[in-house]
């Protein structure tokens, strides 16, 4: 049977919160999309990713008309606490830089999008297979896929996104001569864990220690997410409740403090790097989100800069599909990889900052307790951090949400 041919002004590959956030957005201009993913829209909510939003993601979501609920069911941070060996120093964001951070996991952000899409009559495919993309520097480029009925179609559209995650196929589209790719494997992984539990803190705790990192996080008051240190190789099937708790305790152990403790729902180990690709477009094809960069999660950028890309990304469209300037495409990958590139240094920062390095001599240890004693002793260090990590506001002409 031959493929079914059609036609839209963009095709986005990939429908995780960055192709459906470009969706939303286009849509509100009146430039029509089609989005294909080739998970089904339940995979994707089931997939525990983090969930920790700068105050520009969290004006898009609500601004857009893409979520309510964000305010309504979100948690404002307006800080973090740095444990270190036991001795907790809080980083107040909003005495430091006026801002604030929102707890508001991934898979409701996810969900948010995809409501929003549905309810406004968007085009978004799930469960596609099969899906190629040709023609990058033509005039029409062409989407090929198999819908989840067997249907084949040929997508004929004017520019193509490819939103399709760290494995990216649309990536591979770039030639190598012109592909320049960054990269960096820690040496460490993320062992987490969901646990049925109250909060044993009101906001993040980030625990440095001579036993390795942890991040006390939450997801509700009643299920909270933490994570530990661990070798990248490790099994995660091969640790008992009571291993994990004591090793989680020890990490943020001192002056009485301990977590409040529950059954373990779910345990991963969660291996990380840090990843570029340069440029971030080739003919009619644009890259944004993992696709075209991922981070280690310790500075919480991953979701941001994805949602930053299809910000300067929209805007770049809008520009050349109802107003007929190439500026703003042109310019797209300088202009998202300046932010990437910041965010990068940030994310490695707080890595190296906080997780013990294999191999670490006692003269490293030291120095690295002394830049962490740096910060928090210091309004100055203090600020640099609570500045990356709400995500370099400017306080005069972005306040946050309230």
């Amino acid at each position: 049977m031959a493929a079914r041919k059609e036609s839209t002004r963009v095709a986005i590959v990939g429908g995780g919160p960055a192709g459906l956030m470009l969706s939303h957005l286009l849509a509100r201009d009146g430039i029509d999309s089609v989005v294909v993913e080739r998970r089904t829209r339940a995979e994707i909510h089931a997939t525990v990713r983090a969930g920790i939003l700068e105050p520009g993601s969290v004006r898009m979501l609500v601004e857009s008309g893409a979520s309510r609920r964000v305010l309504e069911k979100g948690d404002r941070h307006d800080g973090i606490e740095l444990r270190i060996d036991g001795d907790g120093h809080r980083i107040d964001f909003q005495d430091l830089v006026g801002q604030s951070a929102w707890l508001y996991p991934q898979t409701d952000v996810f969900a948010d999008l995809a409501d929003a899409r549905e309810r406004d009559g968007g085009d978004v495919r799930y469960a596609v297979q099969d899906v190629t993309v040709t023609g990058v520097t033509d005039a029409h480029p062409l989407v090929v896929f198999t819908e989840d009925d067997g249907s084949a179609v040929e997508l004929s559209c004017d520019v193509v996104i490819g939103a399709d995650g760290s494995r990216s196929a649309c990536r591979k589209l770039i030639p190598d001569a012109q592909r320049r790719s960054y990269f960096r494997e820690y040496p460490f992984a993320w062992f987490g864990i969901l646990t049925e539990a109250p909060h044993s803190a009101e906001e993040l705790i980030y625990a440095a220690s001579d036993r390795g990192f942890a991040l006390i996080s939450q997801r509700s008051e009643t299920v909270q997410r933490m994570y530990f240190q661990c070798d990248p190789g490790e099994d995660a099937d091969q640790w008992s409740d009571a291993r994990i708790w004591d090793e989680l305790q020890s990490r943020v152990a001192g002056n009485g403090f301990s977590l409040a403790e529950g059954p373990i729902t779910d345990r991963v180990v969660l291996p990380f790097r840090s990843f570029v690709c340069e440029p971030l477009r080739h003919g009619s094809l644009f890259l944004a989100g993992d696709a075209g960069h991922t981070v280690p999660p310790t500075g919480a950028k991953g979701l941001n800069l994805a949602l930053a890309d299809v910000g300067v990304l929209h805007e770049a469209l809008a520009e050349l599909l109802l107003g007929g300037s190439a500026s703003g495409v042109d310019s797209y990958s300088d202009r998202a990889l300046a932010r990437v590139w910041k965010s990068q240094h940030f994310s490695y920062w707080m890595t190296t900052l906080l997780h013990e390095q294999p191999g670490a001599s006692d003269f490293d240890r030291r120095r690295q307790r002394g830049e962490l004693e740096s910060i928090v002793s210091s309004r100055a260090g203090s600020a640099f951090l609570a500045e990356g990590y709400t995500g370099w506001q400017h306080a005069a002409v972005a306040q946050p949400v309230a």
